[in-house]
């Protein structure tokens, strides 16, 4: 019975990232050997368990038969004899089929040292293909490991084996559950117009996001440089991915936010600013009431600090670097002048006549604010 370091804390030791979460794999046990030394079944497509001091999770080393089309229609095979190069053979890229023994040394057998040296993504073999999932997971990398000295490229039979992928129709069998949650780790990484050009690359993007895809390439690179600023400003996920659709008609961006089932908070102020940017971006031009209706679509009474990130959201389209995005000021002083408005003193005004209490509090809205502009 052996035990391996195999996988991403290989590959990122390597490149000198900090490695956050390590992977084991156990070749000459069974699950039996695994329960007398005290680790805990926690695997139900194959056997995996957990470390009984560190927690750690160990697999036992497996081969896989593809059954069924997607990321799931998979037969796993654990035994004593599976040996470590069995088990690195069905990896997604050979950076990521290394493996490190108790006492440092590196297990390559399918070239993963001399490809991260050469910084190429190089899928091991043929079961690559298997899991369409890999596409997305190769794209991601892509834009995590876009940093100097140079970016990662794709290995040109393995972007012919992507385009064959999506050609058979594997990305269609993709969950959308899963297309999110990687697009969405794409978009948190450092530079995410890598992980859209390697989708593009393979025809991917045109089944994932064809409305993307669609847009003219003066558009699409302009929309890349937006989304990468947006990564080194820090921005977090819901910003992010409202920069990507913004260009996009509202209902499109709907569309898409159902197919995929984003998260409400993405979804939502992905929708606003797809319809409102031009707007906010002529904030100093709208007149108070443009101003007050604005700030009412946006539902910004209720939800002041989502129109503040929306107005965040906004400024990264058009800010010029270290300036200040004027119509950001101009927004934001105007919901805190109309906060003051009292709504409930109003509303008691028209006890007797409800329907006129909306007509007086925006109207009363509207008078705060040319106060201040004249």
């Amino acid at each position: 019975m052996k035990t391996y370091i195999v996988g991403g804390a290989v590959r990122d030791a390597l490149l000198g990232f900090p490695v956050q979460d390590r992977d084991f794999v156990v070749v000459g046990a069974s699950p039996e050997d695994m329960l007398a030394q005290g680790f805990l079944p926690v695997g139900k497509d194959f056997p995996v368990f957990l470390h009984p001091k560190t927690h750690e999770e160990y697999a036992l080393a497996r081969t896989e038969r593809k059954t069924a089309a997607g990321y799931k229609g998979f037969v796993f095979h654990t035994d004593a004899e599976v040996t470590l190069e069995q088990d690195l053979i069905r990896r997604d890229l050979s950076i990521n089929a290394m493996a490190q023994d108790d006492d440092g040394n590196i297990i390559d057998p399918y070239g993963g040292l001399q490809d991260l040296k050469d910084r190429i993504f190089r899928h091991v073999s043929m079961a690559f293909c298997e899991d369409p999932v890999r596409i997305l997971r190769l794209a991601r990398f892509a834009a995590r490991f876009a940093t100097p000295p140079q970016d990662f490229s794709v290995a040109q039979e393995t972007t012919a084996l992507m385009q064959t992928m999506v050609a058979a129709g594997e990305v269609d069998a993709l969950v959308a559950e899963r297309v999110w949650q990687e697009i969405s780790r794409g978009l948190m990484e450092v530079r995410p117009s890598r992980m859209f050009a390697v989708l593009r690359s393979c025809g991917a993007l045109q089944r994932l996001l064809p409305e993307i895809d669609a847009l003219p390439e003066a558009q699409m690179q302009r929309l890349m440089q937006l989304i990468d600023a947006s990564a080194q400003a820090n921005l977090a996920l819901h910003l992010r991915y409202a920069v990507l659709l913004h260009d996009l008609p509202g209902k499109l961006v709907d569309g898409i936010c159902q197919r995929l089932k984003v998260p409400a908070e993405c979804r939502d102020l992905a929708i606003m600013l797809a319809r409102e940017h031009l707007c906010i971006k002529d904030a100093a031009s709208l007149s108070a009431a443009d101003t007050v209706d604005l700030l009412g679509r946006c539902d910004a009474y209720r939800k002041p600090q989502r129109f503040l990130e929306l107005l965040h959201a906004a400024a990264s389209l058009y800010a010029e670097p270290e300036q200040p995005y004027p119509p950001q000021g101009i927004l934001s002083k105007a919901l805190e002048v109309v906060q003051q408005v009292n709504g409930g003193e109003i509303a008691s005004l028209y006890t007797s006549n409800p329907a006129q209490i909306p007509v007086a509090i925006r109207a009363a809205r509207i008078a705060a604010l040319e106060a201040i502009n004249k």
